[in-house]
C-alpha cells in the first residue's frame, strides 16, 4: 500500500493544471481571503496570500476577519528591466500596491499590499509591459538569477541570454495563467499536453538556479538547486562547471533538515547548458520524495542517493555525461558600487538600496528619484542578488544627468555608508510574511548601527562582513552564507551564525542560540577585538573565526571538486 500524500501534493494532482478554483474564490467579494487550497496554487502563479499581522488583535476585536492581501512576485530571469518597464511597475505600485517596490535576492521585484480585488488587474497590467509572475514562487522552477557584471558587458549579454533560455524552458505551460489572471477563455482541458515537462504533479519542492561568472559570486551560486559556473576562454563563455544540491532552509528543531551548499557534478559545454538543466531539473521530478515535503528538495535527493547515482541519471536523461569540471576560481559575493564603464564604453551606476525597499519615506525620496533616472535613462535596469539596483548602460553623454539625480536626491553609491552596511541584507520577515518568528528588514537598518557603534568601540572600522539577517531559519536572506548571520527564533531573539567566508563558499556555524539584540552585541564585542589584534593581513572576519579555531570549519565546496572516474 502506497504511503499517502502530504497535502500540498493532492491539491497540485487535482487541481486541473493550476486552476483549482481561484477564478470563483476572485469573485467572491465577502471575503477578502481565498479558499486555503487555492492560496497553496496560487504560489504557483506567484502569489502569497498573507495578513498584516499587527492589526490582527484589534480586527479580531472589531469581529472582523484579518486584513488580508497578497504579495506577488515576478518572474524576471536575470534582473534586468527597460527603463519603461520601469515606471510602469512604479505605476502599479500606486494603483494595485501598498506604494513600494521591493528588490529581492532572486533579482526580481515583490509587491506588498495587493488587495483581492485588484489582483487581476495587477496581473493584466504586469502582462501589458511585457512581465508576468508566472511560476516566481511554487514547487516549480523560479526565477533564474545571474551574475550582474557590469564592467563586462559582452559576457553578461550571454549570461542573461542563458538565464533567460532556461527560464522559458522550464517555465510553467497551462493555460491557467491566461484564463485566471487575463481574462482569456478556458481551453479544452488537453491533459498531460499542458504541461509536457511538469505533468499533473509538477515538483516536489521549489527548485533554484542560478548562474556566476568567476571571480564574481554575488548570486551566491552554491545556494542554488543549480549553480552555473562560467568557464571563460579567451573572453567567451566556452560551457559551465555544474554543481547541484545547494539550499538554505531547515527547521528548528528537526536535525533531518539542514542548510547545504552544492556539490561539484561536471562540466557541460555552453550548447548542451540549458539542456542539461532541464535533465536535472527532471530527476528530481522524477525522483524527489513526494511523502514528506521538508524532505523534498533537491539536497535532499542528492544526499539521499549520492553523487554517483546522481551522475549516472545525468547521463541517462541527458545523453551525454559529465565531463571533468575545469579550474576557477571566486573571490567576492558582494557588490561593487559606483560607476564602471563597460567594455563598449558604456557606464554602468550600482546603487545601494538598503534592505531593496524602494519606497519614498523621512529618510529620502529614493522611490521618486529612481522614477527620475528612469525618465532621463535610456539603458536598462538590473537589479542584484543582494537586494540592490545598477544603473546600466548609460551612455556617456547621459552620465551626468543620471549624477545630477543621484545627488539630488543623496542616493548612495557606495560614498555614503560603510562597507558592513553595503554588505548586508534582510528578508522582508515582519509584518507580512507568515513564517517570520522576529524582525528583519524593519530591523536590519539600526542593528547594522549598532554593529558600527560596537565595531569603533573596539577600534575596528565599520569594514565590510557579510551580514545576512532573517527572520525566520528558511534562509530567503542566505543567512547560512553570512560571516554573521542571525535567523529569527522568537519575537526579538535570533540564533547567532559566525564563520563563512567572504566569496560564498563556506556556510557558518551556529555560535549562539535563541539571544536578543543587547547579548548578540556583547558576543561579537570580544571577537571584534581578538580581529583587530591578531588577524593577519588582508583576512576576512569569517576566516579568522576559523583560522582561530572560534567556529569550526565546514568544507568548503573547492573540498568537493574530486576527478570524475
Amino acid at each position: 500500500m502506497s504511503e499517502k500524500l502530504p497535502e500540498a501534493e493532492v491539491i497540485k494532482r487535482e487541481s486541473n493544471y493550476l486552476r483549482g478554483t481561484i477564478l470563483e474564490g476572485l469573485a467572491d467579494r465577502t471575503t477578502g481571503a481565498l479558499p486555503e487550497d487555492d492560496t497553496k496554487l496560487t504560489k504557483f502563479h506567484g502569489s502569497y496570500q498573507q495578513d498584516h499581522r499587527e492589526v490582527r488583535d484589534e480586527r479580531r476585536r472589531q469581529k472582523l476577519e484579518p486584513l488580508y492581501q497578497f504579495m506577488v512576485r515576478l518572474r524576471l530571469p536575470g534582473g534586468v528591466l527597460t527603463t519603461d518597464q520601469w515606471l510602469g511597475l512604479d505605476r502599479i505600485a500606486d494603483e494595485c500596491a501598498d506604494s513600494t517596490l521591493r528588490l529581492t535576492t532572486r533579482q526580481t521585484f515583490q509587491f506588498h499590499g495587493v488587495f483581492k480585488e485588484q489582483m487581476q488587474p495587477f496581473m493584466q497590467k504586469i502582462h501589458a509591459l511585457g512581465l508576468d509572475s508566472r511560476g516566481a514562487c511554487g514547487d516549480v522552477n523560479r526565477n533564474v538569477i545571474s551574475n550582474v557584471n557590469p564592467d563586462q558587458s559582452q559576457l553578461h549579454g550571454e549570461i542573461h541570454r542563458l538565464s533567460l533560455e532556461i527560464s522559458e524552458r522550464l517555465r510553467w505551460r497551462s493555460a491557467a495563467y491566461a484564463e485566471i489572471w487575463l481574462g482569456e477563455e478556458c481551453v479544452e482541458k488537453l491533459g498531460e499536453e499542458e504541461e509536457p515537462f511538469y505533468g499533473h504533479k509538477y515538483l516536489p519542492r521549489k527548485f533554484k538556479i542560478a548562474l556566476a561568472v568567476p571571480p564574481e559570486n554575488d548570486c551566491d551560486v552554491f545556494a542554488n538547486d543549480i549553480g552555473l559556473i562560467a568557464i571563460i576562454e579567451d573572453g567567451q563563455v566556452a560551457g559551465f562547471n555544474i554543481v547541484v544540491g545547494g539550499g538554505m532552509g531547515l527547521t528548528y528543531g528537526d536535525p533531518a533538515t539542514y542548510p547545504r551548499l552544492a556539490t561539484m557534478a561536471g562540466y557541460v559545454p555552453k550548447a548542451r547548458v540549458v539542456d542539461a538543466c532541464e535533465a536535472i531539473c527532471a530527476i528530481q521530478r522524477d525522483f524527489g520524495d513526494r511523502t514528506n515535503r521538508a524532505h523534498a528538495r533537491f539536497k535532499y535527493t542528492i544526499d539521499d542517493y549520492g553523487m554517483e547515482w546522481f551522475r549516472e541519471r545525468f547521463a541517462e536523461y541527458h545523453g551525454q555525461a559529465f565531463e571533468r569540471p575545469r579550474s576557477f576560481s571566486l573571490s567576492h559575493n558582494g557588490d561593487r558600487f559606483g560607476w564602471v564603464e563597460g567594455e563598449d564604453g558604456n557606464q554602468h551606476l550600482t546603487l545601494l538600496i538598503p534592505t531593496g525597499r524602494v519606497a519614498d519615506t523621512d529618510n529620502g525620496l529614493l522611490r521618486t528619484a529612481l522614477r527620475k533616472i528612469a525618465e532621463v535613462h535610456a539603458g536598462t535596469f538590473r537589479i542584484t542578488c543582494n537586494q540592490n539596483l545598477v544603473i546600466a548602460n548609460v551612455a556617456p553623454e547621459n552620465k551626468a544627468a543620471v549624477d545630477a539625480v543621484v545627488e539630488e536626491y543623496k542616493l548612495d553609491a557606495g560614498n555614503r555608508s560603510s562597507p558592513l552596511r553595503q554588505n548586508s541584507m534582510a528578508c522582508v520577515a515582519l509584518p507580512t510574511c507568515a513564517l517570520a518568528m522576529a524582525e528583519a528588514e524593519r530591523f536590519l537598518p539600526e542593528f547594522v548601527t549598532r554593529i558600527e557603534q560596537a565595531m569603533a568601540g573596539e577600534g575596528l572600522e565599520p569594514e565590510a562582513i557579510n551580514l545576512r539577517v532573517t527572520g525566520c531559519p528558511n534562509g530567503c536572506a542566505r543567512p547560512y552564507l553570512g560571516e554573521i548571520g542571525l535567523t529569527g527564533k522568537a519575537p526579538g531573539k535570533y540564533n547567532l551564525y559566525l564563520g563563512a567566508d567572504f566569496s560564498g563558499q563556506r556556510m557558518n556555524r551556529l555560535y549562539r542560540e535563541n539571544i536578543d539584540t543587547d547579548t548578540i552585541l556583547e558576543e561579537l564585542k570580544p571577537l571584534f577585538r581578538a580581529y583587530r589584534q591578531e588577524r593577519e593581513a588582508g583576512e576576512a572576519f569569517g576566516d579568522f573565526m576559523v583560522r582561530t579555531g572560534i567556529v569550526e570549519s565546514e568544507r568548503t565546496p573547492a573540498m568537493l571538486h574530486q576527478p570524475l572516474k
